[in-house]
């Protein structure tokens, strides 16, 4: 009952939303080249994503939240012209579903998806998961052990954060299950250990990405830019270390608790919903071994480095960190996985764990239980399309640029928070970092280091809130690898998120008065600094919750 009249509530809000958007805007008007939208660049192109995550969370439907959103864009877009939003939605080549869909990155990514999806149910097919569970079980003892297994194998994996959410996923699932973690704790050791470990590595995806943000007229060194925001990044750090921390301690907090306690009385899920319930079924009385997971994951790894610098050239003789950086990462992660696919199938063929039958049934199969993350995935990137269509980027550049200038000493924290709102908005960090870097190189040309701390901000602001948002990529990968509920997986590690994003605010806050002052690697104390507020904040909440369970 309660459910329900929360759905009621947020169904009523919503019409009310799409009605006022319909009468104040209800000027069609022209449509030729240049056409804009009477919310052009107002805080109005924000609404869209704002009504689907509130949906999200109040209604747990994410399907439905997401094509409201888009809805409520298509209908801002077109001043409430309703001919005019279905065509948007669907065929704007800016921003609608099919342009989305048929762009070579969106694309990869999805066929990427459906490959890993394969390797998972050939895996489970040919019982190397079950034999990882068995080899688990006698060495690693405790629910303490196998998260820390958990989070070790995500910080090895720093690629690329989509494969990092899968492999890791379909890697550590059985054996967080054997110890009674909660899918929802799995899906946020996956998270925290995607997006945050590749925006701190030097050979990712990511490097590349703010490499290649940093604008070419400004005489700054992209890549060495990158290495010198590393200690900067405020956020990312303190998610790395704050998992440690509240894993060793034994710290829940939030709706992660009920989770955790569910999940050590055998409920897994702790709501109704089993994602995958049929991707979970162990192959009984297998030959696999260890080897027959192990081998594809290393394989895959490998040959996803091999197909990311391929297609920046390495073999043409440029060199590894530049063809890094000027690679295409989705391409080279679908090259990689292809070709581990064929060399999956060749090796587990002459081992004889499946036969070929079984192996062209796991075909379809990952392809299934893909399916639901596909949908969301093309559902978020049509998100974002519509509030780039209204000029929610614009409107966010000109909140940046207008805060320079006397507030220099707080606009790194500044920039941190609008950061974090536009990647949470829009769910995507490389499209917040690629929008707020340049803006930085322009206001700070004084100060290096106060540049070097702004854009670590832009950075961690963007990581931030692609974390938290129900519509990143990220965030949709992660549930899918852990199996988990999508919308439980978001809502239970909003709390840990927002922990540790105050403290990088007060981090930037710091380093901004250092910057400013000095103008010197001296600024490097926030760092330190900020570790510590935030290991004595977890760990002062651990006491405390040790004290309320014990009273």
């Amino acid at each position: 009952m309660k459910d329900l009249k929360k759905r009621v509530i947020s169904l009523v809000t919503l019409a009310v939303v799409l009605g006022l958007v319909l009468v104040t805007f209800n000027t069609p008007g022209e449509t030729g080249e240049d056409y804009l939208p009477a919310v052009y660049q107002t805080i109005w192109g924000l609404l869209p994503p704002v009504v689907a995550i509130s949906l999200a969370l109040i209604t747990k439907e994410v399907y439905f939240s997401l094509f409201m959103g888009i809805a409520t864009g298509a209908l801002l877009y077109s001043n409430g012209n309703l001919e005019l939003a279905l065509n948007t939605m669907m065929y704007n080549p800016e921003g609608g579903m099919i342009a989305k869909l048929t762009t070579e990155q969106n694309a990869s990514i999805l066929v990427f998806v459906v490959i890993l999806g394969t390797m998972v149910a050939l895996m489970n097919k040919a019982g190397g998961s079950a034999a990882f569970g068995r080899w688990a079980s006698r060495h690693i003892k405790t629910r303490v052990g196998a998260q820390l297994a958990t989070i070790a194998l995500g910080v090895l994996i720093f690629v690329d954060d989509g494969f990092n959410c899968m492999t890791v996923g379909s890697v550590m699932r059985p054996m967080t299950d054997r110890f009674q973690v909660s899918r929802a704790k799995l899906a946020y050791l996956i998270d925290a250990t995607a997006a945050p470990i590749c925006i701190i590595a030097p050979i990712s995806s990511w490097a590349a990405a703010v490499t290649y943000s940093v604008p070419e007229d400004s005489g700054i060194n992209g890549f060495q830019m990158f290495l010198r925001t590393i200690p900067y990044n405020f956020y990312a750090l303190g998610t790395l270390l704050m998992l440690i921390l509240i894993v060793v301690l034994k710290l829940d907090f939030g709706s992660m608790r009920t989770h955790e306690k569910n999940a050590l009385n055998g409920d897994l899920f702790t709501t109704e919903d089993r994602p995958y319930k049929d991707a979970d079924d162990e192959v009984p009385g297998s030959k696999g071994k260890v080897v027959d997971l192990v081998v594809p994951v290393v394989f895959l790894l490998i040959s996803c480095v091999i197909g990311i610098v391929y297609t920046g050239g390495f073999f043409d003789g440029v060199n590894f960190i530049d063809a890094f950086a000027d690679s295409n990462a989705a391409v080279g992660l679908v090259c990689g996985s292809l070709v581990t696919l064929l060399f999956t199938f060749c090796f587990y063929m002459a081992r004889g764990v499946v036969t070929f039958r079984e192996f062209m049934d796991c075909l379809p199969a990952g392809f299934r239980s893909m399916c639901a993350p596909m949908i969301i995935l093309i559902m978020a990137w049509t998100l974002s399309g519509m509030t780039g269509l209204l000029g929610a980027s614009v409107y966010i550049h000109d909140v940046v640029a207008a805060s320079a200038g006397a507030l220099n000493i707080f606009l790194p924290a500044i920039i941190f928070v609008v950061a974090v709102f536009l990647a949470f908005s829009t769910g995507t960090s490389w499209g917040t970092f690629s929008i707020l870097i340049p803006i930085v190189c322009v206001v700070f040309t004084d100060s290096y280091e106060m540049l070097v701390i702004a854009i670590s901000a832009c950075l961690s602001g963007a990581v931030c809130g692609d974390h938290c948002s129900p519509i990143s990529d990220t965030t949709i990968m992660a549930s899918a690898g852990a199996h988990s509920n999508h919308v439980n997986h978001v809502s239970t590690q909003l709390p840990y998120a927002m922990l540790a994003a105050v403290v990088a605010a007060i981090g930037y806050l710091i380093a901004g008065l250092l910057g400013y002052f000095t103008d010197s690697p001296v600024a490097l104390a926030a760092t330190p600094i900020t570790l510590l507020i935030l290991a004595v904040v977890v760990i002062v909440a651990s006491k405390r919750q040790g004290s309320q369970e014990s009273a």
